[in-house]
């Protein structure tokens, strides 16, 4: 493992006006690629413009985090959108925080959707062509994304970097999809599970399904939720065991 190079990202940004549900400051010290909301699920201009000074000030690299437009649902429950006016509201949410990008001496990096749209698009090919189309209105962006999603294979064809996506702290199918949220076991919330399949993820690209079948889960970056309650001493200790297995922990941008 000691060749492997793994980065680490996580949500940030998410809060509203005085709402405040991720520590930003603390998981910018542990990770290497920042998903920074961007308006529609969570995030208001001044919080973007904060992460992003942030992440330029520690040299963490800024993602685009899109979603749809669900601030009252966090972004997690299933819309129906025209593909129009999908792929023009992402192109909209990546054109925002690139402003406050740019004013921090940075740039947006990559594209991620978050929650209901990020699970839409593994599957529905539509929306996630949707997204790549959003994606391309604003730049040649990386996409990021779970292995073997109708979203890589869109963004793939449309000649846009693509970059593969484990989750440390959420439990999978045995075809490699995330276990919904609403069912039973789909969030690990232990910490020590956590961190030894992140060792595994980086390291073997491998990880248990939820039904205890071992999944190949091939991936270039390694998320920890940052709305997961203690997210940031996490990502920490999840950081210094990947280091500690001989891994290189850096941004894929």
């Amino acid at each position: 493992m000691a060749d492997t190079v793994i980065d680490l990202n996580a949500d940030l940004g998410e809060g509203f006006g005085r709402w405040r549900l991720t520590d930003d400051e603390a998981l910018l010290s542990a990770v290497t690629s920042a998903n920074v909301a961007c308006g529609f699920h969570a995030g208001d201009p001044a919080t973007m413009r904060r992460v992003c000074a942030l992440a330029a000030e520690r040299g963490v690299r800024i993602g685009a985090q899109v979603s749809y437009r669900d601030l009252a649902g966090f972004g997690r429950r299933a819309m129906d959108v025209p593909p129009d006016e999908l792929a023009a509201e992402v192109a909209y949410q990546i054109g925002a925080l690139e402003v406050f990008a740019r004013a921090a001496g940075s740039r947006v990096s990559y594209v991620k959707p978050h929650g209901a749209l990020y699970n839409r698009a593994v599957r529905d090919e539509e929306q996630a062509a949707a997204v790549v189309a959003g994606v391309r209105l604003a730049g040649p962006l990386p996409v990021l994304g779970l292995p073997g999603s109708e979203l890589l294979a869109a963004a793939a064809r449309a000649g846009l970097p693509t970059v593969p996506e484990a989750f440390a702290d959420r439990a999978y199918t045995a075809a490699g999809t995330l276990v919904p949220r609403r069912e039973p076991g789909a969030v690990v919330e232990d910490g020590d599970e956590v961190v030894a399949r992140s060792v595994r993820l980086a390291g073997d690209g491998r990880v248990t399904a939820l039904t205890g079948q071992t999944v190949e889960v091939g991936a270039r970056s390694l998320c920890v939720h940052g709305d997961t309650p203690g997210a940031a001493l996490l990502a920490g200790r999840v950081r210094a065991a990947l280091e500690g297995a001989g891994l290189r922990v850096e941004a894929f941008t």
